[in-house]
């Protein structure tokens, strides 16, 4: 599985991976955003981007079964794009020992995936309701 280096907007995140804690960019303006990114997409500030520690509490926004065979991937497999409590959008993996029962609006809490580095993606896990 191929994962990007991390760089000078990044590496804060990417380390945050490293301790299993999920960090949201936040601008002074109020705004989340993920992925990182040197400026606030709702105003455009470079200055007053920072971090905020996201719950790991999340629901599927849209998903889809993929049934291809992916390096790191066994199909089936969920790929979901995740809301999260805070309001950030991601795209994710939901693992889950049935794909076909994941569907939009259901509760997820957050996971890990390792890497062989330390680091680690954020996947999700379904929530029994």
């Amino acid at each position: 599985m191929n994962v990007p280096e991390p760089d000078e907007v990044t590496l804060p995140w990417w380390e945050a991976t490293r301790e299993r804690r999920l960090l949201v960019q936040r601008c002074s303006c109020g705004h989340a955003q993920h992925p990182p990114r040197a400026l606030c997409t709702a105003c455009g500030a470079t200055e007053g981007l920072g971090w905020l520690d996201a719950s790991g509490e999340a629901a599927v926004d849209a998903c889809t079964v993929v049934h291809r065979a992916m390096p790191g991937f066994t199909p089936p497999y969920v790929v979901a794009r995740v809301r999260l409590a805070e309001g950030v959008l991601l795209l994710s993996n939901v693992v889950t020992g049935e794909p076909g029962a994941v569907g939009v609006g259901d509760p997820l809490r957050l996971d890990w995936r390792p890497l062989p580095d330390g680091r680690a993606l954020p996947v999700f896990v379904p929530i029994e309701r």
